[in-house]
Parts: C-alpha cells; sequence; structure tokens
C-alpha cells in the first residue's frame, strides 16, 4: 500500500505540473480567450464522453441536477475565459499568482454556502493576502487589466469549487464533468450565435473563427485532451488513495510550476520585479498556512470525538 500511495503521490504532481502548463499553452495558443475556451471545452466535452462510454457510466440525471450542473458549466467557462483573457492582457506570472488568491475567495465564501462561522485565522490569513495583492498591484500597474480579470476567475473558481463540492460527494465526478463542460460550451455557443447574426461582421461564428493555425489546432488538442480531459480523470482516480490535505498542498504547487516553466520557456518577458515575486510568495504561503490550520484543527476534532467515544 505505501508503494501503490507513493505512486499516486507522484502522479498528483504531475498532474499539477500539467495543470501549470495549461497556462503556457494559453500563451502559445494565438486566438481570443473566448474562442479558445470554447475549442477546449468542446473538445474536451468529446474526449470525457469516450471515457464515459468505454467505462459505461450512466448519464440519466434529474432535471434538477442538470439546472445545478448548467450553472456549474457557465461559472467554470467564465472562469476560464478570464483566466486566459488575463494572460493575453498581462502574462502567465501575473495570471497563475492572481489565481492563489482563490483559496481566499473560498474562505470567505465557505461560511455562507455552507452556513458556518468566520473562523479568526482565515481573517487574519485574508489580510495578508490583501498585503501581498497591495505589493503586486503598486509594481505591476501596466498590467493592471490582466490582474483584474485573474482575480475575477480566482473568484469564479472558487464559487465552482463550493459547488462543485457538494455534487462531487454524490454523483459521479466524470458524468458531473461531461455535463458541466457541454453546459459551458452550449453558453458559449449561444453567445457566438448572437455574435453572428447581431454583432460585427468580423465576430461570432466567421470563416476566419475556423480557420486555425496547425500550431493553434496542435496547442488546443493538448489543451483539451492531456490537460482537461485526461488531468480530471487522473485527480479524481489518485483521489482514492490521498488524503484532502496532501491534495490542498500539492495543488497550491500550480503557480509555482507554471511561472518556472513560463520563465524558461519565454524568457525575459515573464520576468518580474523583485516585488511581484514577494507578493506571490505571501499569497502562496499563506493559503498553503490555511491548509495547515485547518487540517491541525480536523485531527483535533477528530481526536476529541474518538476520545469520547471510548
Amino acid at each position: 500500500m505505501p508503494n501503490v500511495k507513493f505512486q499516486n503521490y507522484l502522479h498528483l504532481h504531475f498532474i499539477v505540473f500539467v495543470w501549470g502548463f495549461t497556462a503556457i499553452l494559453g500563451e502559445l495558443i494565438s486566438i481570443d480567450a473566448l474562442s479558445l475556451v470554447w475549442y477546449r471545452m468542446v473538445l474536451a466535452s468529446g474526449f470525457i464522453y469516450l471515457y464515459i462510454y468505454s467505462t459505461k457510466t450512466s448519464l440519466l440525471i434529474s432535471r434538477a441536477l442538470f439546472f445545478k450542473l448548467f450553472a456549474a458549466g457557465v461559472i467554470i467557462a467564465l472562469h476560464w475565459i478570464t483566466f486566459f483573457a488575463a494572460i493575453k492582457a498581462s502574462n502567465v506570472s501575473i495570471a497563475l499568482a492572481m489565481l492563489s488568491t482563490g483559496a481566499f475567495f473560498t474562505s470567505i465564501l465557505e461560511p455562507i454556502f455552507y452556513k458556518k462561522k468566520v473562523i479568526w485565522y482565515e481573517v487574519l490569513f485574508g489580510i495578508l493576502v490583501i498585503a501581498g495583492l497591495y505589493l503586486i498591484f503598486n509594481v505591476e500597474g501596466d498590467y493592471f487589466l490582466g490582474i483584474i480579470y485573474a482575480l475575477c476567475s480566482a473568484f469564479l473558481s472558487s464559487i465552482f469549487s463550493l459547488i462543485n463540492g457538494k455534487m462531487a460527494q454524490q454523483y459521479n465526478p466524470s458524468m458531473i464533468s461531461f455535463y458541466e463542460l457541454m453546459s459551458g460550451t452550449g453558453m458559449i455557443t449561444v453567445y457566438l450565435i448572437g455574435l453572428t447574426i447581431f454583432g460585427k461582421e468580423a465576430e461570432g461564428f466567421t470563416m476566419s473563427f475556423f480557420q486555425l493555425s496547425i500550431s493553434d489546432w496542435m496547442y488546443i488538442l493538448l489543451l483539451a485532451s492531456v490537460c482537461t480531459a485526461y488531468a480530471f480523470i487522473g485527480s479524481v482516480k489518485v483521489m482514492k488513495f490521498l488524503s484532502p490535505y496532501t491534495v490542498m498542498l500539492t495543488v497550491n504547487l500550480e503557480p509555482v510550476y507554471g511561472i518556472i516553466l513560463a520563465y524558461l520557456i519565454f524568457g525575459e518577458k515573464e520576468k518580474m520585479s523583485p516585488q511581484f515575486y514577494y507578493g506571490a510568495i505571501l499569497i502562496l504561503c499563506t493559503v498553503i498556512l490555511n491548509g495547515v490550520f485547518k487540517n491541525t484543527k480536523k485531527r483535533k476534532r477528530a481526536s476529541t470525538l474518538g476520545n469520547i467515544t471510548k
């Protein structure tokens, strides 16, 4: 069992590395964020359907569940659109550093969603995150629009994780992902059709929309298959062998992997001021500390309940 656990731990690190590479692909793909997300969701839906078909997973759901999945799908689509828009408006480092604030937004929204009490240390960590953001805003004013897009993306990501957290405990993750991706695709498709009919000639489903370069097609296929469909299925499998705490701490390495990759691939374009890295490290350390505090609290609670039942 320890061997299997270690193998899955290495697998999780590879998946997180793949997620970090998503931002690199966002920079390499030349089309705009909306078109990019449409292609990603269409192709990823197809890949996950093939997986569902091969595993004979049922897709029958209630109407109430469908509407919940539809709402989640729209949110994840908007999350990806704002994420890639942040990369286009700034760079990979800015987008990934700001995405780390998702845990901060979750700590604010979680008491509202689950009707829990506000925890004192989460308020303190929130102040530290704001301090980290201040450092970044103060020295990277040229990337203001990209920072705003990335913060919106982080906020949407936290809402999505809270909605999905409840459903993932009750339903098959592959089925959930398929309906969410299809819902997001449907929302973007309707919007693009509206642009085609009522918008400008250069917007919507035009001939140029489907005329991608060979390199764009290669990068999009890699994004949809490896970075979306494979990474999702793989992350679900490793969760059977690893604790949520281990998964959470490892996932927080995504910005680190992504920023290092961006510097190695794009060089000086991704080189930021020292204050940016101080702010990014402060945010990342705060997120990790929040996870450590929560895990310690859960262990104490479990220990207390164990003593009571003895």
